[in-house]
Protein backbone atom coordinates (compact mmCIF):
# COMPACT_ATOMS: atom_id res chain seq x y z
CA UNK A 1 0.00 0.00 0.00
CA UNK A 2 1.04 3.61 -0.31
CA UNK A 3 2.34 5.88 2.43
CA UNK A 4 -1.07 7.54 2.77
CA UNK A 5 -2.53 7.96 6.27
CA UNK A 6 -6.08 7.35 7.49
CA UNK A 7 -8.09 10.43 8.42
CA UNK A 8 -11.66 10.33 9.78
CA UNK A 9 -12.91 12.44 6.85
CA UNK A 10 -12.01 9.50 4.60
CA UNK A 11 -14.30 7.31 6.69
CA UNK A 12 -17.00 9.97 6.27
CA UNK A 13 -16.63 9.80 2.46
CA UNK A 14 -16.92 6.00 2.56
CA UNK A 15 -19.90 6.16 4.96
CA UNK A 16 -21.77 8.68 2.83
CA UNK A 17 -21.16 6.87 -0.45
CA UNK A 18 -21.92 3.46 1.05
CA UNK A 19 -25.15 4.86 2.54
CA UNK A 20 -26.23 6.24 -0.85
CA UNK A 21 -25.69 2.81 -2.38
CA UNK A 22 -27.16 0.77 0.49
CA UNK A 23 -23.93 -1.07 1.32
CA UNK A 24 -23.94 -3.20 4.47
CA UNK A 25 -20.57 -2.87 6.24
CA UNK A 26 -18.68 -2.06 9.43
CA UNK A 27 -15.50 -0.08 9.98
CA UNK A 28 -12.95 -2.37 11.58
CA UNK A 29 -9.29 -2.52 12.53
CA UNK A 30 -7.33 0.35 13.94
CA UNK A 31 -9.35 2.80 11.82
CA UNK A 32 -12.50 1.51 13.53
CA UNK A 33 -10.84 1.95 16.91
CA UNK A 34 -9.87 5.51 15.96
CA UNK A 35 -13.51 6.24 15.11
CA UNK A 36 -14.37 5.03 18.62
CA UNK A 37 -11.84 7.50 20.03
CA UNK A 38 -8.60 5.50 20.13
CA UNK A 39 -5.63 7.88 19.91
CA UNK A 40 -3.68 6.00 17.26
CA UNK A 41 -2.78 6.19 13.59
CA UNK A 42 -3.14 3.84 10.66
CA UNK A 43 -2.61 3.98 6.92
CA UNK A 44 -5.91 2.84 5.47
CA UNK A 45 -9.64 2.51 5.90
CA UNK A 46 -10.52 -1.07 6.90
CA UNK A 47 -14.06 -2.16 6.09
CA UNK A 48 -15.87 -5.44 6.84
CA UNK A 49 -18.68 -5.70 4.27
CA UNK A 50 -21.47 -8.25 4.28
CA UNK A 51 -20.47 -10.92 1.78
CA UNK A 52 -23.03 -11.14 -1.03
CA UNK A 53 -22.91 -10.46 -4.75
CA UNK A 54 -25.54 -7.74 -4.40
CA UNK A 55 -23.60 -5.99 -1.64
CA UNK A 56 -20.41 -6.40 -3.68
CA UNK A 57 -22.00 -4.67 -6.67
CA UNK A 58 -23.09 -1.82 -4.40
CA UNK A 59 -19.54 -1.49 -3.04
CA UNK A 60 -18.13 -1.32 -6.58
CA UNK A 61 -20.61 1.43 -7.52
CA UNK A 62 -19.85 3.38 -4.32
CA UNK A 63 -16.08 3.17 -4.78
CA UNK A 64 -16.30 4.20 -8.43
CA UNK A 65 -18.47 7.14 -7.35
CA UNK A 66 -15.67 8.12 -4.95
CA UNK A 67 -13.18 8.12 -7.83
CA UNK A 68 -11.49 4.76 -7.30
CA UNK A 69 -10.48 3.47 -10.76
CA UNK A 70 -11.19 -0.21 -10.07
CA UNK A 71 -9.79 -2.80 -12.43
CA UNK A 72 -12.02 -5.55 -13.77
CA UNK A 73 -10.18 -8.00 -11.50
CA UNK A 74 -10.80 -5.82 -8.43
CA UNK A 75 -14.47 -5.48 -9.31
CA UNK A 76 -14.78 -9.24 -9.71
CA UNK A 77 -12.99 -9.86 -6.36
CA UNK A 78 -15.33 -7.42 -4.60
CA UNK A 79 -18.52 -8.83 -6.11
CA UNK A 80 -17.40 -12.38 -5.28
CA UNK A 81 -16.42 -11.36 -1.75
CA UNK A 82 -12.77 -12.40 -1.89
CA UNK A 83 -11.52 -12.63 1.71
CA UNK A 84 -9.23 -9.59 1.41
CA UNK A 85 -9.19 -6.90 -1.29
CA UNK A 86 -6.70 -4.03 -1.03
CA UNK A 87 -7.51 -0.93 -3.04
CA UNK A 88 -4.77 1.65 -3.31
CA UNK A 89 -5.77 3.36 -6.54
CA UNK A 90 -7.80 6.21 -5.03
CA UNK A 91 -6.95 9.30 -3.03
CA UNK A 92 -6.76 7.06 0.06
CA UNK A 93 -6.35 3.35 0.66
CA UNK A 94 -9.25 1.00 1.44
CA UNK A 95 -9.00 -2.60 2.59
CA UNK A 96 -12.16 -4.68 2.16
CA UNK A 97 -11.98 -7.57 4.60
CA UNK A 98 -14.82 -9.98 3.86
CA UNK A 99 -13.49 -12.55 6.36
CA UNK A 100 -11.71 -10.86 9.29
CA UNK A 101 -9.70 -13.19 11.50
CA UNK A 102 -11.37 -14.14 14.75
CA UNK A 103 -14.86 -12.98 13.74
CA UNK A 104 -17.58 -15.61 13.50
CA UNK A 105 -19.74 -13.85 10.91
CA UNK A 106 -20.86 -10.47 9.66
CA UNK A 107 -24.19 -10.88 11.50
CA UNK A 108 -22.42 -11.63 14.81
CA UNK A 109 -20.18 -8.58 14.44
CA UNK A 110 -23.12 -6.39 13.39
CA UNK A 111 -25.04 -7.36 16.54
CA UNK A 112 -22.17 -6.04 18.68
CA UNK A 113 -21.40 -3.01 16.50
CA UNK A 114 -21.86 0.60 17.48
CA UNK A 115 -23.03 3.59 15.52
CA UNK A 116 -20.63 6.42 16.28
CA UNK A 117 -21.53 9.74 14.68
CA UNK A 118 -23.05 7.92 11.70
CA UNK A 119 -20.22 5.41 11.40
CA UNK A 120 -21.12 1.72 11.81
CA UNK A 121 -18.12 0.47 13.79
CA UNK A 122 -17.24 -3.02 14.94
CA UNK A 123 -17.17 -3.21 18.74
CA UNK A 124 -13.81 -2.58 20.38
CA UNK A 125 -13.91 -6.13 21.80
CA UNK A 126 -14.35 -7.57 18.30
CA UNK A 127 -11.61 -5.31 16.90
CA UNK A 128 -9.25 -6.62 19.58
CA UNK A 129 -10.33 -10.24 19.02
CA UNK A 130 -9.68 -9.89 15.30
CA UNK A 131 -6.24 -8.38 15.81
CA UNK A 132 -5.35 -11.09 18.32
CA UNK A 133 -6.53 -13.85 15.95
CA UNK A 134 -4.62 -12.37 13.01
CA UNK A 135 -1.42 -12.76 14.99
CA UNK A 136 0.53 -10.30 12.84
CA UNK A 137 3.46 -8.68 14.61
CA UNK A 138 2.10 -5.16 14.09
CA UNK A 139 -1.34 -6.16 15.44
CA UNK A 140 0.11 -7.90 18.48
CA UNK A 141 2.14 -4.78 19.27
CA UNK A 142 -1.10 -2.75 19.47
CA UNK A 143 -3.00 -5.14 21.72
CA UNK A 144 -1.89 -3.77 25.09
CA UNK A 145 -2.79 -0.20 24.13
CA UNK A 146 -6.09 -1.30 22.58
CA UNK A 147 -6.97 -3.25 25.75
CA UNK A 148 -6.21 -0.18 27.89
CA UNK A 149 -8.37 1.94 25.59
CA UNK A 150 -11.17 -0.66 25.78
CA UNK A 151 -11.20 -0.49 29.58
CA UNK A 152 -11.45 3.31 29.58
CA UNK A 153 -13.96 3.37 26.70
CA UNK A 154 -16.26 0.86 28.33
CA UNK A 155 -16.06 2.59 31.73
CA UNK A 156 -16.91 5.97 30.21
CA UNK A 157 -19.63 4.46 28.04
CA UNK A 158 -21.24 2.79 31.06
CA UNK A 159 -21.37 6.22 32.70
CA UNK A 160 -22.71 7.69 29.41
CA UNK A 161 -19.68 9.97 29.07
CA UNK A 162 -18.60 8.63 25.68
Amino acid sequence: MSGKQFRPEQARLIAESFARHGVEYLFIGKGGAILLGYPGATQDVDVFPRKSEENGRKIVAALIELGFPLTDAEQKDIVQGKDFVQIGSGSFDVDLVFAPDGIESYDAAARNAENVDGFPVMSIRDIIASKRAAGRKRDLADLELLESFREIYEALKSRKEF
